[in-house]
């Protein structure tokens, strides 16, 4: 008796150092459990040290991948990454809305961890029109505070979530890992469509291989939803699975800089 695939389509740039981007949303969707298609928005020549070079992939191009897959291939949940210009992001919209795809899970990148902004105003203005039709946004800290436009801590991480989502008519998980350091690292959910807050607590791991973190969780996200679960369940199931990753990973050696999570810790028989 055939089955099918749960699938899921990631939108995003390449990494070459495969720490990040499509690279680790493909190793996070197949290590929960999906089969992993891709959209490639922009090529980077990068390593765990850093970005060396950024080559965009001409608009048409991207619209024509995003065709090919969408019209063979049904997608249970569409996560997506960074968008670099206004004219990527508003061709994505309307080719996610013309094929009515309605589960998506978008990863704000907007502010590099170097604290740079990656995206023109015309991009963010473009990208805060978008937030509206999708599902669920995964902003860090910093990028929820340039679409909300005050600061976040911890007292008023709760509300803030709220705020965003209230404004933008979209759930939000609002990460924190940009906060204090303390022994456990506190997301909040907030469900638009029944106005429910969720606290997700997991403890804190020290380590400097964090590079993808944001990726590989939007992506493991996307895949619990095109699943089946609650989007409360995938949240938490997420963020545990990004947790448990990270912690493996933590003594890992890859490169001179920021290595990866280990996406594969549940599969390798060193660990």
């Amino acid at each position: 008796m055939s089955t099918s695939y749960c699938s899921i389509l990631t939108i995003a740039g390449s990494d070459s150092g495969g720490c990040a981007g499509i690279q680790a949303d493909i190793k996070s969707i197949s290590a929960n459990g999906g089969y992993g298609a891709s959209v490639i928005t922009a090529t980077t020549a990068q390593n765990t040290q850093g970005v060396i070079d950024i080559h965009a992939i001409p608009v048409p191009h991207i619209v024509m991948q995003m065709q090919a897959v969408l019209d063979d291939i049904h997608f249970s949940c569409i996560k997506i990454g960074m968008l670099h210009s206004s004219e990527v992001i508003k061709a994505v919209q309307n080719t996610l809305e013309k094929y009515k795809i309605t589960n998506i899970i978008l990863d704000p990148v907007m502010i590099a961890t170097s604290g740079d902004k990656l995206l023109n105003d015309d991009a963010v203005e473009s990208l805060k029109a978008f937030l509206p039709h999708v599902t669920l946004i995964t902003p860090n800290i910093p990028e929820a505070e340039l679409l909300i436009g005050h600061s976040i801590d911890l007292e008023n991480i709760k509300e803030s979530a709220k705020e965003l989502a209230e404004f933008y008519h979209t759930s939000v998980l609002l990460k924190g890992g940009h906060l204090e350091l303390s022994e456990s690292m506190t997301d909040v959910l907030y469900n638009y469509e029944n106005k429910k807050s969720t606290i997700i607590n997991n403890k804190t791991v020290e380590t400097i291989n964090t590079h993808g973190t944001g990726c590989s969780l939007s992506s493991s996200i996307a895949t619990f939803v095109g699943l089946g679960f609650t989007l409360e369940e995938a949240c938490i199931k997420g963020c545990g699975y990004l947790n448990m990753a990270i912690d493996k990973g933590k003594d890992k050696i890859l490169g001179k800089g920021h290595g990866p999570i280990h996406h594969f810790f549940k599969t390798s028989i060193k660990d």
